[in-house]
């Protein structure tokens, strides 16, 4: 009985470790609008399903191969964040935060209107990326698409801190995050950083979104429960710390999992609700933020 709690206990690891990455990537992209506005974009968990949506379409319907049905999802979810960007954010003139947040709402809604509109209200799966056949680890099944989950997020993680320390655009970012008026004076361009930010934060939702609809049907309403925990974890590690969203989506993964197993799959939705709430009242910067929470140090 114990080499099967044991077993138990590992394969509730591993699938909280599967899930925390998808938190931490949409835990990611909050904090990159974040640091670069200042606003919270509720709408990131919509790019998280049309990201799914998407390349089941592309695959499924069209027929385009698994790789280049990767890419030009990303590509195309990217755009409609820029396109929101452009539509929504731009054109105000000095708005307040609130009314940033209130706009991001009403985006993730219609947004979700004409996922509904296109796909329907049924749910959505994906092939495996290379099989489904488990592999065993100390008595827990391990399927191969867990493995895609945490690799594509730990080389997504690493391009990141690529861009943000050794490419001019990312270090712009940078220099945003810290002080927009003293990048402005430099001659950066801070729209252009805003536009990209919503960009850069809808493609690594949309990666999030097809990684992850393999082992999890998507579907047009999905996007919500993906952005609460999303947020959860972004607020747990500290917003504009990104490496702490990472680190907080594998503990809110690993709780979510040990409470549904252990307790029971009823809570499983209520624990990162009840971690957003600890976490507000005990440490609103988060286990790994500051006072400061706007610098773009994560990667």
């Amino acid at each position: 009985m114990e080499i099967g709690l044991g077993s138990q206990i590992v394969q509730y690891l591993v699938t909280g470790l599967s899930i925390g990455c998808i938190y931490g990537m949409v835990a990611i992209g909050y904090n990159i609008i974040y640091n670069a506005t200042g606003i919270i974009n509720f709408a990131q968990g919509e790019f998280v399903m049309l990201g799914g949506l998407i390349m089941v379409s592309l695959t499924t319907t069209l027929g385009l191969p698994m790789l280049p049905a990767f890419v030009l999802t990303a590509l195309i979810v990217a755009a409609i964040g820029g396109l929101f960007e452009r539509l929504a954010i731009h054109p105000l003139k000095e708005p307040n935060v609130l009314t940033l947040i209130i706009i991001t709402i009403g985006g993730s809604i219609v947004l979700k209107g004409i996922a509904m509109f296109i796909w329907g209200k049924e749910a959505y799966t994906l092939p495996h990326f290379s099989g489904e056949k488990p592999i065993s680890f100390f008595g827990a099944a391990i399927l191969p698409q867990t493995l895609w989950i945490m690799g594509i997020m730990a080389v997504t993680v690493m391009l990141l801190h690529l861009f943000f320390h050794f490419t001019l655009a990312g270090k712009a970012m940078r220099a945003c995050s810290a002080n927009r008026v003293a990048a402005m004076l430099m001659g950066i361009e801070v729209q252009g950083m805003v536009l990209l930010s919503f960009m850069l934060s809808a493609g690594i939702g949309a990666i999030a979104g097809i990684i992850i609809t393999p082992i999890a049907l998507v579907d047009y309403n999905r996007g919500f429960m993906l952005a609460l925990k999303g947020f959860s974890a972004a607020v747990l590690g500290g917003l504009g710390n990104s490496s702490g969203a990472v680190a907080a989506g594998f503990i809110l993964g690993i709780l979510e999992s040990l409470g549904a197993g252990l307790v029971s799959s009823a809570y499983k939705d209520a624990i990162a609700l009840l971690v957003l709430l600890v976490i507000l009242f005990v440490r609103p910067s988060g286990i790994l933020g500051d006072r400061e929470a706007g610098k773009l140090k994560a990667f």
